[in-house]
């Protein structure tokens, strides 16, 4: 039984020195993430395809039960709207091959302007996805969580995707997750910030959803800068992602702030803090000093 945390990225100013050994070689920064986190979104992905030997940099420096969740590129879902997208969508597949299972999901980032109206398009793209790879859906149009015609349907757009375990649910890896992005702790009171309030200008302001499809559940939570509102926030989420354990599912959850200056450290105590209801959890490997020690 294994949950896997982590954060938006896996190299941040505030970390060197820090959480993470500094100086590093670029090639040696998601070596030193991987031994604090078992997980990371792969937003970079979303602005260009990587070269081939940038993917086979990250694949040597994680072990195989390491987590990429890795975001689409915007030529695919944002500016082709999933449409004419065969040529893009087998140059990445191609790239990203050297992941093998660190390959967890494929995360299809909608923008909000993605309507129910454009399910149909939806539908159509995932019927043409190869089923070795898991996918992972985010969509931001409100009509989706305030709507049960089109909440409803795109579960069952959702449902109709094969994968490499079969049917979806607790124990299959089959259908496409919804992505959980959960940005309400992030609402609830005003910015204390500059970087709540680029936050808060930024990220889109929907209700929460805890409702998995899959045996593999994505929840991408939005605390503050605050680390005492980031983890009071995320306290619903500690019985969901129990239960999902308790399941048989295998969640990954990732930890945002405003400045991600602590997301580190939080993503481990949200690991300990599940653990604490979920004992047979397996433990995260224990990280290496930033401050490596001297024989004298």
């Amino acid at each position: 039984m294994k949950l896997h945390v982590g954060c938006a990225m896996w190299t941040h100013a505030a970390w060197s020195g820090r959480h993470l050994p500094h100086p590093l070689a670029p090639r040696e920064r998601l070596r030193a993430y991987a031994g604090w986190c078992n997980a990371v979104e792969g937003n970079t992905t979303f602005y260009a395809t990587p070269a081939p030997e940038t993917v086979r940099s990250w694949a040597e420096q994680t072990g195989p039960d390491f987590r990429f969740v890795l975001k689409l590129p915007r030529t695919i879902t944002h500016e082709r709207r999933l449409g004419d997208v065969a040529g893009p969508l087998r140059d990445f597949l191609s790239v990203i091959e050297p992941l093998g299972p660190r390959a967890h999901a494929l995360w299809i980032q909608l923008p909000a302007s993605f309507t129910p109206g454009d399910l149909d398009t939806l539908a159509g793209f995932l019927r043409r996805l190869p089923t070795q790879y898991t996918y992972a859906v985010e969509v931001r149009h409100r009509a989706f969580f305030e709507d049960e015609r089109w909440r409803t349907r795109l579960e069952q757009v959702l449902g109709q995707v094969g994968g490499p375990g079969g049917a979806g649910g607790p124990g299959g890896s089959g259908g496409a997750e919804w992505i959980a992005f959960d940005t309400t702790v992030l609402f609830a009171t005003p910015p204390s910030s500059e970087a709540e309030r680029e936050a808060w200008s930024k990220k889109p302001r929907l209700p929460r959803r805890t409702r998995a499809l899959t045996g593999h559940p994505v929840v991408r939570y939005i605390g503050r800068d605050d680390p005492r509102l980031t983890v009071a926030g995320w306290q619903p989420w500690l019985g969901t992602v129990s239960a999902w354990l308790r399941e048989g599912r295998s969640p990954t959850f990732f930890i945002h702030t405003p400045d991600n200056a602590n997301a580190l450290m939080l993503a481990r105590r949200f690991h300990e803090e599940v653990r604490k209801r979920v004992p047979e959890l397996e433990p995260l490997a224990e990280p290496v000093p930033a401050e490596q020690p001297t024989l004298f």
